[in-house]
């Protein structure tokens, strides 16, 4: 009733019998829920399946430009990342700030497995929320992309905070935010980071940037850490 459709047509829905609602039905639908703007948004995907690019399963490669620019950020931490959130490409400044800035490594199974991250963030519980509220953001309506069925299957069986996470359906596009860390090396560290898409050639990926506020003590904090980093210009990043 709240939706505007009859019960009979939402059974439907719920059975997978109808599988192309109208507009007015999604939105309907989502005003009985109670959605979101970010939700109404992924509700409208999951409604609008798309077909696969041929290339969705090829390894993810981060363009040389890219690659270029993250060079030249000697004293911001700056990494990019692929679509299931694996690091695809590093500078010097993101491996200080963390190993799990390191390409090859899964920013969501480092957060829930690896008990370094969870000491190096002083707010885990809402960082771990935030990250996977934003995972099934950037799955969009691929949900069945086995690289992500796979990452969410591994997690549900060795992670029961990821399970209960996974299983609230919150939907976060991760945009500007704020992370509050405890660095082993500099101490407490509150930083700002920016997420930019990447243009042609770089479906999905996105580059994460990390900065201080002027004049902060995070500031100091971080230029500490550019010291003790290994120097940005020895080698290209990775």
């Amino acid at each position: 009733m709240l939706a505007g459709i009859s019960g009979e047509y939402y059974l439907r829905l719920e059975q997978g019998r109808e599988q192309h609602p109208s507009d007015s039905v999604i939105s309907g639908l989502a005003r009985a829920l109670q959605l979101d703007d970010d939700a109404t948004t992924y509700l409208f995907e999951l409604a609008r399946p798309v077909m696969r690019r041929a290339d969705a399963l090829e390894p993810e490669k981060v363009s040389v430009g890219i690659r270029q620019l993250l060079y030249l950020w000697t004293a911001t931490p700056a990494y990019v990342q692929g679509r299931a959130l694996d690091v695809l490409a590093s500078n010097e400044m993101a491996r200080a700030l963390s190993p799990i800035f390191t390409p090859g490594v899964n920013l969501v199974r480092a957060a829930f497995l690896d008990p370094e991250v969870r000491s190096l963030y002083r707010d885990w519980d809402r960082m771990t929320a935030s990250t996977v509220a934003g995972l099934r953001a950037q799955a969009g309506n691929d949900i069945d992309d086995p690289r992500l069925t796979s990452l969410v299957g591994e997690l549900a069986l060795k992670s029961p905070e990821f399970a209960t996470l996974w299983a609230r359906h919150h939907v976060r596009p991760k945009g500007a935010g704020r992370s509050v860390l405890q660095h082993p090396v500099v101490g407490d560290l509150d930083l700002r980071y920016e997420k930019l898409t990447v243009g042609e050639g770089g479906a999905g990926q996105v580059i994460v940037i990390y900065h201080a506020d002027p004049g902060s003590p995070s500031e100091t904090n971080l230029a500490l850490l550019s010291t003790t980093a290994t120097d940005g210009h020895s080698r290209e990043p990775t």
